[in-house]
């Protein structure tokens, strides 16, 4: 079992969480208080509080890590927060509440950075990464990646 916060509501918790041995956590593109990511964040946090996240990372997760460059949210108190039970729309309320940035239009632009980052603007690391990545997870005969959100979709079955 993962380490767990001492002011967690563990039954809430536990209701709430995916079980991501068993099924997919939402999509990077899903949309959660106006944040991409953010939902996906979300679930795999509460899998990895109720013990469920399987092969899935909370931290560190390169997607989550990108909505906390953007936000300044730190991970380790998003986690906390969340272990408390909070519903979806609580977390949302909590990470704009927290978040660094203010401005609708600059989280407007994020999101469509996200959404439209293709792996060559991806940092070297991340672009060698992907190389190796995609041949060995998605399916043969899958459909092309057009943009970094598209390897999550495809291996998941969405696309």
């Amino acid at each position: 079992m993962n380490k767990i916060s001492g002011s967690m509501d563990k039954g809430k918790l536990i209701e709430m969480a995916k079980d991501l041995t068993k099924e997919y956590p939402a999509s990077p593109r899903k949309m959660l208080g106006g944040y991409v990511i953010l939902a996906r964040c979300l679930e795999k946090c509460r899998a990895y509080l109720a013990g469920t996240n399987g092969d899935y990372n909370y931290w560190p997760c390169t997607l989550c890590a990108e909505l906390e460059a953007f936000t300044g949210v730190d991970h380790e108190l998003f986690k906390d927060f969340v272990a408390t039970g909070a519903s979806d729309e609580e977390v949302a309320d909590w990470v704009h509440a927290q978040s660094t940035v203010k401005d609708k239009m600059a989280i407007i632009r994020w999101n469509n950075k996200m959404r439209d980052m293709r792996i060559s603007d991806m940092p070297d690391q991340m672009q060698e990464f992907m190389e190796s990545y995609i041949p060995e997870n998605l399916p043969e005969n899958h459909r092309p990646v057009y943009v970094w959100f598209d390897v999550f979709d495809i291996e998941e079955g969405r696309l």
